[in-house]
């Protein structure tokens, strides 16, 4: 035992001073200064029992946190996990990858051997910034104390800075024990990306103004840069009397959902997503993953279609579409900019009847996304559409976090979503939506008003890592999952006729079906949790509700037929 200040003490102090609330982890032996370390701070340690779980959920709590941090300086967005070594590391890449694609601000570290030891290969050796680096927008190995403190600081800056997104640093355990003079770093302010190319702007205004029918499609930047970012969307519809559509796979609401120029997000098929921007204009507003789902024949936009691309994210810029205009900088602000001068320029009769054409877009699609989910009145379960009108009914206004995957559809096209309420897995890869949601109860018990969170995901995503559950009642958080059960990977059979044609008679799926099925609300019970099976709307709607007004863990088993 040692008084001495370690490298493992300023991290801590870092994180401290960086205004960290809880280092979500699952430990091990090369991480063991850091746990030294941390009974001495203001940290909490918030164990998962894989890693991957609590990558989940510090990325969860990052998406969540940043919203509470829209307006109010003084919380700092961030999450924060610490995995063991190399084994570890690549246990946590399936929700650094998700986190990458939601860019939640993350900081990732990891023990290591240290480096005088590395030459004989001991057990759970490998290159840690290799594994992470095509995830995060840097990644180092801290290779001596006496560069710690500013390569923590580096780490928070570049995770914090739009487009924010994960980062990895690798703490040695020489490193860590060594003993430092120095102290956490200032952190400093974190500045936007600007209001974007005034010449850009103006091009912008211009192309809108000549349009015929414009239309926006704002992604998940928007949302990420703030409600004033989502009110200069709103502003720019409606200075433009565009249309509007959520931008593909997109986990965010970037704009409000009950807006009569809202019409739906994008759906990820290509005669859809064709069908939808088949225009003279449009806006990619803040766009990352406007396109299909699977491979696509025909081009997703007309090549005589005027584009105008703006995005904090430069790569994201005339990326899969020529850009006739191209502005980088923060969306809100630009988008501002460029409203200002439509509403100057464009005349009220040119804009109305832009707005009769919406509403007549609007009209015919809305009668064709009514169908998603719907009843079969020969199936005795609820339907996935039947599902989300009894949460709709409940009236209860919690926070979404969402991954129900083929039950998503019937969520994004029913159900009154509002910016800063809900957020999705993005990447597609099951696993992410549990833990995450566990991470957004976190971010939600440190407000003095906290907002009940609802977990929405599919029974094949719960059951990638049930034993989150365990993370949440052991923390006395207030969490309540709904998971749509069809007791199948739907979406993988829904592939499967669009890959190779026919219907579910045609194919015989090969691992595709949960038989015998996993009894979900026992294994919630087993981590601690209230589980709940239900078998009908009414039972949904009785037990949701009752599950949103008890303070506690519980898991609702909905079964739903596809």
């Amino acid at each position: 035992m040692t008084d001495a200040y370690t490298g493992a003490d300023l991290f801590v102090d870092a994180l401290d001073e960086y205004g960290v609330e809880y280092l979500f982890g699952n430990p091990g032996t090369t991480e063991l200064p850091v746990m030294e370390a941390l009974p001495d701070a203001d940290v909490e340690y918030a164990l998962g029992l894989h890693e991957d779980v609590a990558v989940g959920a510090a990325a969860g709590f990052a998406q969540t946190r940043r919203y509470h941090a829209d307006g109010d300086p003084d919380v700092r967005p961030v999450g924060v996990a610490n995995l063991h070594i190399t084994p570890g590391l690549a246990h946590g890449l399936g929700n650094l990858y998700g986190a990458s694609m939601t860019g939640a601000p993350l900081v990732l570290t990891a023990g290591n051997h240290e480096l005088d030891f590395r030459h004989e290969e001991p057990i759970l050796s490998g290159d840690l910034e290799q594994l992470t680096d095509q995830f995060c927008k840097y990644a180092a190995e801290v290779t001596s104390v006496d560069s710690l403190a500013m390569q923590v600081r580096r780490a928070f800056r570049t995770a914090l800075t739009p487009p924010t997104g994960p980062v990895f640093l690798g703490l040695p355990v020489d490193v860590m024990m060594a003993e430092t003079d120095d102290r956490p770093e200032p952190l400093g302010p974190i500045p936007d990306a600007g209001g974007g190319d005034p010449d850009q702007v103006r091009a912008a205004a211009d192309a809108l103004v000549a349009a015929d029918e414009p239309l926006l499609v704002v992604g998940d930047h928007v949302a990420r840069a703030g409600r004033e970012a989502v009110d200069a969307a709103v502003a720019l519809a409606e200075a433009s009397g565009a249309r509007v559509h959520g931008e593909m796979l997109g986990c965010e609401v970037a704009f409000p959902t009950d807006h009569d120029q809202w019409v739906s997000y994008l759906p990820p098929r290509e005669s859809l997503a064709i069908q939808l921007q088949d225009t003279d204009t449009i806006v990619f507003a803040g766009c990352s993953t406007n396109t299909t789902l699977l491979r696509h024949e025909e081009p997703l936009v007309a090549p005589e279609t005027t584009t105008i691309h703006l995005s904090d994210d430069a790569w994201q810029v005339g990326k899969n579409e020529p850009a006739d205009v191209a502005v980088v900088g923060d969306p809100g602000r630009i988008m501002e900019a460029v409203a200002e001068q439509v509403g100057d320029r464009l005349d009220d009769e040119q804009r109305q009847r832009r707005l009769e054409t919406v509403a007549a877009t609007k009209e015919a699609v809305t009668a064709s996304l009514a169908a998603m989910g719907e009843s079969d009145p020969d199936e005795p379960r609820p339907s996935k559409g039947e599902l989300v009108d009894a949460l709709i009914d409940i009236d209860a206004d919690p926070f979404i976090v969402d991954e129900g995957v083929t039950a998503k559809y019937a969520l994004l096209t029913r159900y009154p979503l509002q910016p800063q309420g809900y957020f999705s897995n993005k990447g597609g890869g099951l696993g992410y939506g549990l833990p995450a949601a566990v991470g957004a109860a976190f971010a939600e018990s440190l407000r003095e008003e906290p907002r009940d969170v609802l977990g929405y995901v599919g029974d094949g995503s719960y059951l990638y890592y049930p034993q989150s559950i365990y993370t949440a009642v052991r923390h006395d958080l207030d969490l309540t999952v709904v998971v749509p059960d069809n007791r199948n990977y739907r979406i993988l059979k829904d592939n499967t006729n669009r890959m190779f044609g026919g219907t579910d008679e045609d194919h015989e799926y090969v691992g595709m079906d949960f038989e015998p099925h996993v009894d979900i609300p026992t294994n919630a019970e087993s981590h601690g949790a209230r589980g709940h099976l239900v078998e009908s709307v009414s039972e949904i709607q009785e037990t949701v509700a009752t599950a949103l007004a008890e303070p506690g863990v519980d898991v609702v088993d909905a079964l739903v037929h596809d």
